[in-house]
Formats: structure tokens, C-alpha cells, sequence
């Protein structure tokens, strides 16, 4: 159980320490998460991004490396693929998700408990903690 905590320090530090704070947040923290297509589960990570993001190799790496549900969210209406084993949600519903949660920039991490947003990240990822 400790390697899995190993593993999940990263992204959970990342989300940590690159956190909005409420006073800046457009995406609000602990209101629940918009109506989706998945089943929620206890804790999971949340990817809302679109085709304008550039390379999310990174990223994807660091999310995927986290050992959570992965829920990766296509919005704005043009098709970019998730990582292999992740399916994405795409189309106007994506699109309406977003803006219900009020992201301000493509992409955003969420993390997310029982429901409830308890973290975010937005903008470029370079893959260090800076």
C-alpha cells in the first residue's frame, strides 16, 4: 500500500502546490461536479482540455502515474485523443460541462472526492514543481 502512495505523490503534490486559491479559483472549490457520463468513484482526477493545448504527454504522463480514476473531457467541439485506456468525453455536453464548472483555461486538473471538487490546476504542464 505505501508504493501506491509513493505513486500517487506526484500529481497529488502538483495539485497541492499549484492550486488556485479560492480567492483566485473560477472553478470553485468543494461545489460538486456537473452532471457527467461516468460513474463517480471515491476519488478521482478530472482532465478538461481541448485540441488548442499543445503536447499534454507530460501531463497525461503525470495524472495516468497518479493510480486514480482518470476522467479526461474533450471540450470546445474538435476531437483530440486521451491516452490509451482512457476514453474521453466529447461534444457539446463536454463542452457544457466545462463551462458549468467555469474553466478559465484549457487544460485543468480536478481533483475530485465523493463528488466534490477539492483541487485544481489549470494551464501549461512542464512536468517539474516550480
Amino acid at each position: 500500500m505505501s508504493g501506491m502512495r509513493l505513486r500517487r505523490a506526484p500529481l497529488l503534490t502538483l495539485l497541492l502546490t499549484l492550486g488556485i486559491s479560492t480567492a483566485e479559483a473560477r472553478v470553485r472549490l468543494g461545489e460538486p461536479l456537473p452532471q457527467h457520463p461516468w460513474t463517480a468513484a471515491a476519488q478521482e482526477v478530472v482532465v478538461v482540455y481541448s485540441y488548442d493545448c499543445g503536447d499534454l504527454g507530460d501531463l497525461w504522463s503525470a495524472v495516468l502515474a497518479a493510480g486514480l480514476p482518470v476522467r479526461a473531457v474533450n471540450a470546445e467541439g474538435f476531437p483530440s485523443p486521451a491516452p490509451a485506456g482512457v476514453q474521453a468525453w466529447t461534444g457539446e455536453a463536454a463542452t457544457t460541462f466545462a463551462r458549468q464548472l467555469r474553466v478559465g483555461t484549457y487544460p485543468t486538473v480536478l481533483l475530485v472526492q465523493d463528488g466534490r471538487i477539492m483541487n485544481a490546476w489549470e494551464g501549461t504542464f512542464s512536468g517539474k514543481l516550480e
